[in-house]
């Protein structure tokens, strides 16, 4: 236990430090998003002064629909990052998710690197994680309910990672019997149970067996952003026919939104979204949230707080005028065919 618990803790340094590089990127694949326009709107009848985005996520006020998504924990590092975004997840009001707590199972060492988040953001929505692979070899489920606990988390992520633990080193591919354990874990869960890839996405076939489970969330965490074959690989020092693998954020938003006619769901639009315009973008494929990690990570490392702060802030008052400028009062008429491929403009 002693060596896999180095290992984990091992494996999430090198995983951060990757992460904080631009090295981990897809290579030629995008989210979608660039292949897309917005359509104007010269008769518009908004006030964009009326425009407003305060919601709610799991009966808590948020005033930005916008996730700080599932990074890290389980070191002394992961400790201090967690602590300073859930700072601006408390100052922006805005949810926030831990990662993996894998390292949480493994070792009562380093649990106050989960904890700091809901001691810090006491207000808003905090959402606890676990990967595909523990929650198959979890006999009863007992350890698995004991980490939401830990956190008093609002909502519960699942990851879905095939292609990483496919790859990685010290991975376990055998999912076998997975859906069954997530069904388990939807009825014995108090909270919601949303689950996400890590960036290869997750297609409509996919996500109505989750809708039909009972799965009250999906992330879609499609290919265009950080490829985690690509971070794995680099880890291994070796090389292969992967880094690219995944369905692009846009067409898993696409597929699966109009799956909201039948089920009651929350959509999670998140893989690559860099800019304001990828946020913009992802609401109007379909998104009720939209979600990020590397970016928020490496500004926070760079430059500090506030200055993640000020991001976030820029991409909503961009949205606003995207908004403005196609004639939507809220998100629910942006997702309403304000887009167009930009090959049918020429």
């Amino acid at each position: 236990m002693k060596k896999s618990i180095s290992e984990t803790s091992k494996r999430k340094k090198e995983h951060i430090q990757l992460c904080l590089t631009d090295k981990v990127g897809f290579r030629s694949k995008t989210n979608g998003f660039d292949k897309y326009d917005f359509i104007h709107d010269a008769l518009t009848e908004v006030d964009i002064f009326k425009i407003s985005f305060n919601t709610k996520l799991f009966s808590r006020k948020i005033n930005y629909p916008f996730l700080i998504s599932c990074m890290t924990g389980g070191t002394e590092e992961a400790e201090n990052i967690n602590q300073r975004l859930a700072v601006i997840s408390e100052e922006l009001k805005i949810p926030i998710g831990v990662g993996s707590q894998r390292q949480a199972l493994e070792s009562k060492d380093n649990h106050n690197s989960y904890k700091v988040i809901r001691k810090t953001a006491k207000s808003v929505p905090v959402l606890g994680n676990i990967g595909a692979a523990q929650l198959v070899q979890s006999k009863n489920l007992v350890d698995i309910l004991s980490l939401i606990d830990m956190l008093e988390a609002d909502a519960f992520v699942v990851h879905l990672n095939p292609l990483q633990e496919l790859l990685q080193p010290e991975g376990e591919p055998n999912f076998a019997g997975l859906l069954k354990k997530l069904e388990k874990l939807v009825l014995k869960s108090e909270v919601p149970v949303i689950v996400k890839e890590v960036g290869s996405g997750i297609s409509k076939e996919t996500a109505i067996k989750l809708l039909n489970i009972g799965v009250k969330g999906i992330d879609v965490a499609g290919a265009g952003g950080t490829s985690w074959a690509g971070v794995e690989i680099l880890r291994g020092k070796s090389e292969n026919d992967f880094w690219d693998w995944g369905l692009p954020t846009s067409y898993c938003l696409k597929e699966i939104y109009p799956l909201k006619k039948k089920y009651k769901f929350t959509l999670v639009g998140s893989g690559g979204i860099n800019t304001s315009h990828d946020l913009a973008m992802a609401f109007a494929f379909g998104a009720d949230l939209v979600a990020s990690a590397r970016i928020i990570l490496q500004t926070l490392m760079k430059n500090g707080e506030e200055e993640v702060i000020k991001l976030i802030l820029n991409w909503f008052g961009y949205l606003k005028k995207v908004m403005f400028l196609t004639g939507s009062k809220n998100l629910n008429e942006l997702k309403n065919k304000k887009t167009i491929k930009k090959e049918e403009l020429f």
